[in-house]
């Protein structure tokens, strides 16, 4: 059930980030709609039926495609479909897998798909371009793969989808806030706020452009974080929240999925929030808050003097070890700047190793600096069994993690530390970092990477001068 791609003549490749870091690469613009357009009448959702099945089609497939050609007005669950009631934001907080995408999907198509004419205008607004295709439109949940009737046409070199009768979706990403400045929408759909690269501004530029029809409305699904801008929109009498944990979609979901994660997170806060779709407050003993961690954040085009890429290796492989990765900078001024966060997941020592050569070529750094108290000097061997030219400095650690973070988070509350870009689980760790460690008590491998790559910027001496641009 893939979409119809009008241009370019078949699907484009995805977007693939190797890692969180700044700045955005430039895309072409997106074609806007300028015109002040009424709202058409009957905009509501219509019930459509399941077309009928071929007897002979792909077993394998049967339960899926029957899941998808249910009628939603059937299948869908009352925590999926709109509140009733005058709103603005409709906001569904849920956790991983609890069928946030498909009711944004559901809500998009029923409204676009309405009437056999319509001028509406909707904006589709994710992370990144590459997350608004592969999830909102393309994913396994998305508009093109629910449609039952009506399905859009894609047309990729103008970022949109268009309905059969005229009604037209935009897609935006959260890296470039400006491109919603001149757009106006009759409705939008906002997917993972929570992680937004440069939330405020993406989200304040997407509420000035939503101005057309009688009732503009927006529909914001994200799993929680307690990130500022999720709390005022909670607290905006204009938005209805509903909350949806994993489980109460485990009928869509894979055998033995939720079991495994509830034996491994249950009663953790990263359980609560990841898995029952709860916000959590920051810890009250962490060593930084959100809030301020927001404050640090900026466009960074300046030119730096250093560059350093940090490493904190897995005690061991497998599908949960995580190799943190961190490239920093220091400007002339003396202020560092937190570049990219290039940590990786499930990766052999091969794996993790070759991502740090990558980042270290991309970035143009001056050195590596690679914890060894985990593997000693395999870590290094493996490095230069990478690149023999890489420049590893090891460093081991003689205290424990929390000692060695407080004078990296007095830097940071003396404003001589800068992110230049957003970087959710790297601030997801550093907001629950306290004394006796992540409340999940897993090693805090993306925050031990940032202590170090800061601690050779900051707290170790700068080394060799070189001024290059980022």
């Amino acid at each position: 059930m893939s979409p119809k791609v009008t241009e370019g003549g078949g699907a484009a490749n995805s977007t693939v980030e190797e890692c969180a870091a700044a700045p955005p690469s430039a895309l072409p613009g997106i074609s806007r709609s300028r015109g002040e357009i009424g709202l058409p009448h009957g905009s509501a959702p219509l019930s459509e039926h399941a077309p009928e099945r071929n007897d002979e089609s792909d077993t394998s497939l049967m339960g899926f495609t029957l899941d998808h050609e249910r009628d939603w007005d059937i299948k869908g669950r009352r925590d999926q479909k709109p509140p009733e009631g005058d709103w603005r934001t409709w906001l569904i907080m849920g956790g991983r897998g609890s069928g946030k995408t498909r009711a944004g999907a559901e809500w998009i198509h029923g409204l676009a798909s309405a009437g056999s004419r319509s001028q509406l205008r909707i904006a589709l607004v994710a992370e990144t371009l590459g997350d608004a295709r592969e999830v909102m439109i393309d994913g396994v949940s998305g508009i093109c793969r629910i449609a039952r009737k009506n399905r859009p046409d894609f047309e990729i070199s103008r970022r949109r989808l268009v309905w059969p009768n005229g009604a037209i979706a935009q897609i935006f990403s959260s890296e470039d806030p400006e491109s919603l400045r001149g757009p106006q929408f009759h409705f939008a759909w906002c997917d993972e706020l929570a992680k937004w690269r440069h939330a405020e501004e993406t989200f304040d530029m997407l509420q000035f452009g939503l101005r057309l029809g009688a009732d503009p409305r927006q529909l914001v699904t994200t799993t929680p974080r307690p990130v500022p801008i999720l709390k005022r929109l909670i607290a905006d009498p204009g938005t209805r929240l509903v909350r949806i944990s994993t489980q109460a979609n485990a009928g869509n979901l894979s055998p033995g999925f939720i079991s495994a994660l509830e034996a491994r997170y249950g009663g953790t806060r990263l359980g609560r929030q990841e898995l029952a779709g709860e916000l959590i407050e920051d810890r009250e003993d962490a060593l930084w808050k959100r809030a301020d961690l927001e404050a640090f954040t900026i466009r960074f085009t300046g030119a730096l003097r250093r560059i350093v890429v940090a490493v904190d290796p897995p005690s061991g492989s497998g599908e949960h070890s995580c190799c943190g990765i961190v490239v920093a900078g220091l400007e002339a001024s003396g202020r560092a700047v937190v570049l990219a966060d290039c940590s990786v997941e499930g990766k052999t020592p091969a794996g993790w190793a070759n991502a740090v050569a990558r980042a270290y070529a991309r970035f143009q750094a001056d050195r590596v600096v690679a914890e060894v108290n985990q593997g000693g000097e395999m870590v290094t061997a493996m490095l230069k069994s990478v690149d023999a030219g890489l420049p590893v400095t090891m460093v081991r650690a003689t205290r424990g993690k929390f000692l060695r973070a407080e004078p990296v988070a007095a830097l940071y509350e003396q404003g001589r530390v800068a992110h230049a870009w957003r970087f959710a689980e790297l601030e997801d760790q550093m907001c629950d970092f306290g004394p006796d460690g992540l409340s999940s008590g897993r090693s805090p491998d993306r925050l031990d990477a940032l202590v170090w790559a800061l601690t050779a910027l900051m707290l170790e001496g700068h080394g060799e001068p070189r001024v290059r641009g980022v």
